[in-house]
């Protein structure tokens, strides 16, 4: 470690701003940044424009430079003046322009949105949390409003809201028949009120998982009305709809996402009449089977053995008088069922049954497990549904560790909202994260045209034979700030590199770099602790 004692020259306990510029350098030293600059620099001290648009166009592969491009640069990130003017640039500046964010991994262009935002809403892979009131387990772990803060800022744009009747007529938030805590319903939608558009201008879904009785659901609509005003879409936006509306046309709307009674045309005949004390009551089907988690805990079945066929299914039972749903009545205040416009939610039971009946407002909730099966078996009518429905991915009844499912899976069919448990860092969380980096961070994901196109015959689990597959070359030049290694004696980190592609199985691919022993260069300690010890120790002379 650097002694910063032996750096006090004056031997006064305090250093000067130069010593302290000298020792900064020391840290930040990459002898692989010098390598580069000599090797374009003619005379090892500066960079002319010619220079740089070589390394531009050599090294960095940028292909749509420019006269402008490299003065640009210089003219951006060189501080000494002198030098700037010469049209110049110095290591100093080279340096600095390497460790910017023009020079990420991530294209900065893509930081804005610049997809077609016209589509209809089901062309669309949409960011979605889970649960999203929940920050640590299911099962005893608090209920807070950092959850919804939290994903709205990290541009979430489905929000899970699980709603059940509280005391004194107000509604709560929380995981029904465990020991987590509870958070007024109110509350909840005060906080997504002042964050929902933050980070992202375009619509925002209150996916509600609803238990409350009529009363308290009608409180539930004043509460919703009465805090986000004209930004909660209560109409259609056109007379006679047939199709979504888009992202663009929804922009700082909230939509909800509930049961619904009665047609788009009923709803808009109802406009301005009260409703107060109305409650409609409709039969929901419940599967009659065991729990698909029980089913799991007896091990996996072969694929052959799943009867993906759900009509042949119901058939099969039918002829021996066993029911294939059981039936459930529930009561919904018209007040709250009138705020349900695009995102209506209506049980899955078949690919077939969808084809025939299901209606372009209407939405699907498909468990994990269910959909992994369809995904394998039956995954083009899988596809064939997303162009049409909104379909909703949600994790089994089991993770009660608020663990996640591997999102690109159900990605691969287009299911558009893929809800995962946003607390639970890893693999999962960073292929949501990564994913919707793109298109400016706005939470909407243009799915590519073989995912929208109604005559699709795609199938991600089969080889495309007439696909043109690209090779990626990858060099690893250094990596710097590497962590302490509590599994090494010498707390230095034997470092490798891994990359992995995740898409369809065909795309799937892992490689990794060869292990360097002890090479882990610990300059966040060195920083840590450097500062700790001149906040602590030193007087810096400015």
């Amino acid at each position: 470690m650097l002694n910063s004692m032996n750096n006090d020259r004056l031997k006064q306990g305090r250093i000067t701003i130069e010593e302290f510029r000298r020792i900064y350098r020391i840290i930040a030293h990459r002898e692989e940044i010098i390598e580069i600059f000599n090797t374009y620099s003619e005379n090892r001290k500066f960079l002319v424009e010619k220079n740089l648009a070589q390394f531009l166009t050599q090294e960095q592969y940028t292909l749509d430079i420019n006269k402008s491009t490299a003065s640009e640069i210089i003219q951006k990130y060189e501080p000494i003046e002198e030098v700037k003017q010469a049209h110049q640039m110095s290591f100093e500046g080279f340096t600095r322009y390497m460790d910017s964010s023009e020079c990420l991994l991530f294209n900065n262009k893509y930081e804005s949105v610049y997809q077609d935002m016209t589509h209809p809403l089901s062309d669309y892979f949409i960011s979605s949390s889970h649960n999203t009131y929940l920050i640590s387990d299911q099962l005893v772990g608090p209920s807070d409003l950092w959850g919804y803060v939290s994903a709205l800022v990290k541009g979430c744009r489905c929000l899970e809201i699980d709603c059940w009747d509280g005391s004194q007529n107000e509604p709560v938030v929380y995981h029904g028949y465990t020991f987590t805590s509870k958070l007024l319903f109110k509350t909840v939608i005060r906080a997504i009120h002042k964050y929902a558009f933050i980070t992202s201008d375009y619509p925002v879904v209150l996916s509600l998982e609803n238990h409350c009785s009529p009363s308290q659901q009608e409180v539930m609509a004043d509460s919703l009305q009465s805090t986000f005003g004209d930004a909660l879409l209560s109409d259609t936006l056109d007379d006679f709809p047939d199709k979504l509306p888009s992202p663009e046309a929804l922009k700082f709307k909230i939509l909800v996402r509930n049961k619904k009674i009665g047609t788009l045309k009923e709803t808009r005949e109802r406009r301005g009449s009260d409703k107060h004390g109305q409650v409609e009551e409709c039969e929901e089907e419940e599967e009659a089977e065991q729990e698909e988690e029980e089913n799991e805990a007896k091990g996996p079945e072969p694929l052959d053995a799943f009867q993906d066929d759900l009509e042949k299914e119901a058939e099969s039972k039918r002829a021996v008088g066993i029911p294939l749903f059981k039936k459930k009545k529930l009561k919904i205040a018209t007040a709250l069922s009138d705020l349900v416009i695009y995102t209506k939610a209506e049980k899955f039971r078949s690919f077939h049954h969808s084809r025939l009946y299901q209606q372009f407002n209407e939405s699907n909730s498909i468990g994990e497990s269910q959909a992994r099966k369809l995904s394998k078996l039956r995954a083009n009518e899988f596809i064939l549904h997303t162009t049409k429905f909104i379909t909703r991915i949600y994790p089994k009844a089991t993770r009660t560790d608020s663990s996640n499912f591997n999102p690109q899976e159900f990605w691969n069919v287009g299911c558009q909202m893929v809800a995962l448990n946003f607390q639970t860092p890893g693999l999962p969380m960073d292929l949501q994260n990564g994913k919707f980096l793109d298109n400016g961070g706005s939470g909407y994901i243009l799915k590519p045209h073989f995912l929208r196109d109604s005559k699709t015959k795609f199938n991600p689990n089969k080889a495309q034979m007439d696909s043109n597959p690209i090779i990626l070359m990858i060099r690893l030049i250094s990596g710097i700030q590497l962590p302490p290694s509590y599994h090494s004696s010498s707390n230095k980190a034997d470092t490798l590199v891994s990359v992995e592609i995740l898409g369809v199985p065909n795309d799937q691919m892992k490689q990794q770099s060869r292990v360097i022993k002890k090479n882990g260069e610990l300059l966040i300690y060195f920083i840590e602790h450097l500062l700790d010890f001149l906040l602590k120790s030193l007087k810096i002379i400015y």
